[in-house]
């Protein structure tokens, strides 16, 4: 083992970055590439009566002017937000209904802004209540985790419950907004279809795009080269890449579809909305006894998306009577989808919250009321875990932020105009890992080339895929090579769900380790092509398992609430995770950081607002959408446990990218309460909230 794997080495594409050479979707140069720009509906919901084009087409520079009446017919796509100019159908504002083919992006969009589209609109219904006469439970909710599971006498539990705790948090819906816009590039040569596209997985890409053209894959290559981000948002194809394939296939030339930013609520998903009542119910001595989450949240009418919130209750603690229920209601909004941390961000939120209200109830410690309801085996399933070190994270993290001197008493500290306070919360994510396919070859010069189609998408993923390669082959770092990013490769799941790095690097580990033994079986001087292994984790990557995998942590937040502003600032965010083997101390800490500074925009600044009147997201930007900035974020500490865990994969690894957001919010939540006596139950915590809650607590 030459121990490259937990080595913080440097990310390998990290000059390409910052010195402008790194290609996105956009910035593949082809001759006679044309811009395209998209007309979004004007209506929510009704349907197309006219579209006159004249006037786009009379712009200088616009090549043609794609409508339901002319596109190119697709096939019946799986996902109904892909079938796209194939009627006059509008399900929901900012659903597109044409788009501009131009010379120029600047002609491109002048020609859309120049088309006018006539509608014949209905009543519209975009307002989610836990009362909706239309909220139903689903089948199941998102992952295909059933919508309610049950266990023993909840309400019974609950009313004979020495303290409880029944009280009701609300998520607003919230935005991915990656830095890199939902783009791509589309050309057709002699019947093949080639494309470059920000996207997570291109293999999911290419298969969409073979359905609805009627092509088989193999005419069809898709690259991801380097992604801007995606956090959950290009988990499957948007409808960037099919309107630059119909609008390629129209024209006859390579064209791009950049989806402009204000664009991107109304069609590229969303967190939806969460509704969540929490009824919390334990002994004198701070046992649970009850637990029930329901959740209500909203979908589309064209496809059901169901947020899983209540799924981090049946996992977190020990309660011998519990109920979680996913409920939704079908509205004339966008389709939702993923968003970092589906279900576990919004989900603990609640769930961390509710239960520091039950320690505030109890007068008992936020720590120790989680140490004590520590479950032996996962509460939900019954399975024994592969590990769970939960309460070594607690107390690591209490030590570190000198939690044993804090003084209990919410409204203690005060420095001038501001209160001061301190909050925790657990986090927890699934371990998810699909199978994959990787080769490696041993080259003449001495090299090493792994190849394998996993996508970077900014967490590092080609390092640390090189870093598992070395250590199976036993080489230096430097040696290794590695590609990704392209259907050409061996395929491989997308990046999503923080799978990433475990599924690819089982099979890259696997590749590399067959490699080396037939490496040092072969005698003389290697061939001209080198020597390779080919390397399928089917069947082992997804096959069952007897113990419940889950990534777990605690964070803890010290804020400072200005009681004449209201503003709220955090002046230190810690985290500390069992995550089992961290396969690269520099990308790891990243990523925990980056997840962290996401779960403080979720606490403090980001929040959208379906209107009413319009039936769209009134926050469509970064000027109204308020993301973290480098002054919001003041110190932030990431650790981790040297978890080992031999049930998980041959790295013994888990998923890193998202547990970070998953508990800051509650940390944050409770510290706000801690430093004011006050409980705000909505996010985002904005000093208007924190003022009227001062305000109140005053009279």
């Amino acid at each position: 083992m030459t121990g490259s794997v937990g080595a913080p080495a440097e990310r390998r594409e990290g000059r390409e970055k910052v010195s402008g050479t790194a290609r996105y979707a956009g910035e593949f140069p082809s001759p006679g590439r044309a811009q395209a720009w998209p007309v979004p509906a004007g209506v929510a919901p009704g349907r197309v009566t006219g579209v006159d084009t004249a006037a786009a087409l009379a712009v200088p520079g616009v090549v043609a002017v794609l409508t339901h009446e002319n596109a190119p017919r697709l096939a019946e796509p799986d996902d109904p937000a892909l079938a796209l100019l194939q009627n006059a159908r509008v399900p929901h504002r900012g659903w597109f209904v044409a788009l501009v083919v131009a010379e120029t992006l600047e002609a491109a969009r002048a020609g859309a802004a120049a088309v006018r589209v006539t509608y014949d609109a209905e009543e519209h219904d975009v307002t989610l209540t836990a009362s909706h006469p239309g909220v139903y439970v689903p089948e199941e909710a998102n992952g295909g985790h059933p919508a309610v599971r049950e266990q023993g006498d909840p309400d019974g539990a609950f009313g004979s419950s020495t303290a409880r705790v029944d009280v009701a948090y609300r998520v607003p819906p919230l935005h991915n907004h990656p830095m890199e816009p939902h783009t791509s590039t589309a050309r057709w040569e002699d019947g093949r279809l080639t494309v470059h596209t920000s996207s997570q997985g291109t293999g999911a890409v290419r298969a969409v795009l073979a359905g609805l053209f009627g092509l088989p894959e193999e005419r069809i290559v898709v690259t991801a080269e380097h992604v801007g981000g995606g956090f959950g948002s290009k988990g499957t194809p948007r409808p960037d890449v099919v309107l630059a394939a119909m609008a390629a296939r129209e024209t006859g030339r390579p064209v791009t579809v950049a989806l402009p930013r204000r664009f991107l609520p109304a069609v590229v998903g969303h967190r939806a909305p969460t509704l969540h009542r929490l009824r919390l119910g334990a002994d004198a001595d701070g046992r649970l006894v009850s637990l029930t989450h329901e959740v209500t949240t909203h979908t589309s009418r064209i496809k059901e998306f169901v947020e899983q919130a209540a799924v981090p209750a049946r996992v977190m603690y020990a309660a011998p009577h519990s109920r979680t229920v996913h409920r939704v209601a079908a509205l004339d909004v966008p389709s939702p989808s993923w968003m970092r941390a589906p279900g576990e961000a919004p989900g603990m939120y609640a769930l961390e919250s509710a239960l520091d209200e039950l320690a505030t109830e109890l007068g008992m410690d936020p720590v120790e009321l989680r140490v004590r309801n520590e479950p032996d085996v996962e509460p939900d399933s019954g399975r024994p875990f592969s590990s769970r070190h939960l309460v070594e994270c607690l107390r690591e993290g209490a030590r570190r932020f000198c939690w044993a001197g804090r003084d209990p008493r919410p409204g203690a500290r005060r420095e001038g105009s501001l209160l001061l306070g301190t909050g925790v919360a657990a986090a927890t994510y699934p371990v998810l890992v699909g199978p994959s396919t990787a080769t490696a070859r041993a080259l003449p010069d001495g090299s090493f080339l792994v190849r394998i189609n996993a996508t970077d998408i900014g967490t590092g993923a080609r390092t640390v895929l090189a870093q598992v390669g070395a250590d199976a082959l036993g080489v230096p770092l430097e040696r290794v090579r590695i590609e990704v990013g392209s259907t050409e490769l061996p395929s491989a799941p997308l990046a999503g769900g923080s799978s990433g790095t475990a599924s690819w690097g089982w099979a890259v580990h696997d590749a590399c380790a067959g490699l080396a033994r037939r490496w040092a079986g072969h005698a003389g001087p290697l061939p001209r092509q080198g020597l390779e292994f080919r390397a399928d984790t089917t069947g082992a990557a997804d096959a069952g398992s007897d113990f419940a995998r889950h990534a777990f942590g605690a964070h803890f937040a010290e804020v400072a609430v200005d009681t004449v502003t209201g503003e709220v600032r955090v002046g230190r965010l810690l985290g500390v995770y069992a995550a089992g083997r961290i396969l690269n101390a520099r990308t790891a800490r990243s990523q925990f950081v980056g997840g962290m500074t996401m779960g403080l925009g979720m606490a403090l600044t980001e929040g959208s607002t379906m209107d009413a009147a319009f039936g769209d997201f009134t926050e469509s930007d970064l000027a109204s959408y308020h993301v973290p900035v480098h002054a919001d974020v003041a110190g932030i500490e990431a650790h981790w446990l040297d978890e080992e865990d031999a049930r998980l994969n041959p790295m013994g690894s888990k998923g890193i990218g998202e547990i970070g957001i998953v508990g800051t919010a509650a940390a944050i939540g409770n510290a706000v309460h801690h430093a004011t006596g006050v409980r705000l139950r909505e996010l985002p915590l904005t000093p208007d909230r924190v003022l009227t809650g001062l305000l109140d607590r005053r009279t």
